[in-house]
């Protein structure tokens, strides 16, 4: 069963989506309307799977996603480009990390992780909890479009640790699809003279014939290769999995702490919403294996934020519980323009030109970051009103990206 909800999607995109629905074990399939061209899968594609997890369907940031806190107060009295100071001071953008160990407040032990992902914690996530990361991560306070209440809004993933540990598990992965005996079969071919006159050159060889077919194998680690989850692997993954998405959500939870102090050195509030909705996760259910790479989870009357760019803002979106997309929606608007054609073509005066009327750290440099290299969010909210419900809309007053 497939079901497209994006219009005017890439050759390369569909092409993507068709061969993971092509595996007999991937029984289901959506694209969400803001699907573009990925690896292995489009971003906002949602695949079905019995009784398989594939690494490369969530993706290198695990448990990327949004967190929405809204507050009780409008923005009389609170000197925005005060806590812009602030955040830029308290909180690490893009490639930065703290130069100190941090706490993080999760228990390991109850995750029954493997010794890589415990190393990794202690030499990478303990300096990277409460970090924005770079590309299309941003922290924004909004006015709410119901009442002017503010909303804090951030968007951010798992960092270094959930990429190293997506790493980890695609390479796995990818050296499980390995026959090391059709390659003794193929080099055999045409070689039986060889092996008879001299049958330790003909080992010698053999052995240089599989490393370089073994390197050419495992080269693209983002390809369509899974772990059935009864294997120790596929347990494993999935175990590891689900720590870097409470890594992640601690992560957003971190940096809103540190906002939310720096907002009440002005002004006294009351959080009214607190939302956590990843994007990037697999879920297990009766069985099967939701993969949603770039798609919100949309249960019924589950709450939700759909990111649209820095001067349209997020979306605060309620599910409607949809079968035909798994109970899924858009992750955001979706990019129309690649990082380099948007450098390559847009204006950088009509960027600052969008951008006034809001507090920003941006620069000609996030050009890649221009609402114009996004689409219409308007347009896709629309293609997904199937799916969710708006109840509201953070409107951007400050808007730091990584």
């Amino acid at each position: 069963m497939i079901k497209i909800y994006a219009k005017n999607l890439e050759d390369e995109a569909l092409n993507q989506f068709e061969k993971a629905m092509e595996l007999e074990c991937n029984i289901q399939g959506a694209l969400m309307s803001d699907s573009h061209t990925g690896y292995t899968l489009p971003i906002g594609a949602v695949i079905k799977s019995k009784g398989v997890v594939f690494p490369s369907y969530v993706g290198y940031d695990i448990g990327c996603g949004m967190c929405a806190v809204n507050l009780d107060i409008t923005k009389d009295g609170i000197d925005l480009e005060d806590i812009k100071n602030d955040i830029v001071k308290n909180i690490p953008l893009g490639r930065e990390k703290h130069t100190k160990k941090q706490s993080i407040k999760l228990d390991s032990s109850l995750y029954d992780i493997n010794d890589f992902t415990k190393y990794r914690i202690e030499d990478t996530g303990n300096y990277q909890i409460g970090t924005l990361g770079g590309g299309n991560h941003f922290i924004e306070i909004g006015e709410s479009e119901n009442d002017k209440t503010l909303w804090i809004v951030i968007h951010s993933g798992s960092r270094g640790i959930g990429y190293k540990v997506a790493d980890y598990f695609m390479s796995l992965a990818t050296q499980g699809s390995v026959n090391i005996e059709e390659f003794r079969k193929e080099f055999a071919i045409g070689r039986e003279i060889f092996k008879e006159r001299n049958h330790k050159g003909y080992e010698k060889a053999f052995k240089k014939f599989v490393e370089k077919k073994w390197e050419k194998a495992t080269k693209n680690k983002e390809g369509h290769y899974g772990f059935d989850i009864n294997s120790e692997l596929g347990k494993s993954y999935l175990n590891c999995m689900n720590y870097c998405l409470d890594f992640a959500l601690e992560n957003r939870k971190t940096m809103i702490d540190k906002i939310l102090d720096s907002i009440s050195l002005q002004k006294r509030f009351k959080v009214r919403t607190f939302i956590n909705r990843n994007h990037n996760h697999a879920e297990l259910k009766d069985g099967c294996i939701i993969h949603r790479k770039g798609s919100t989870h949309a249960e019924k009357d589950m709450l939700g934020v759909i990111p649209a760019n820095m001067k349209d803002g997020s979306f605060i979106v309620k599910g409607k519980g949809n079968k035909d997309s798994m109970c899924s929606s858009s992750h955001g608007a979706g990019r129309v323009l690649s990082r380099k054609k948007a450098k390559d073509t847009l204006d950088v005066k009509e960027f600052h030109k969008d951008m006034i009327g809001v507090v920003t750290n941006h620069t000609d440099d996030t050009l890649d970051e221009s609402p114009k290299a996004y689409k219409n969010i308007f347009e896709v909210m629309e293609l997904q009103k199937d799916l969710v419900e708006i109840i509201d809309r953070s409107v951007p007053i400050l808007n730091i990206k990584g």
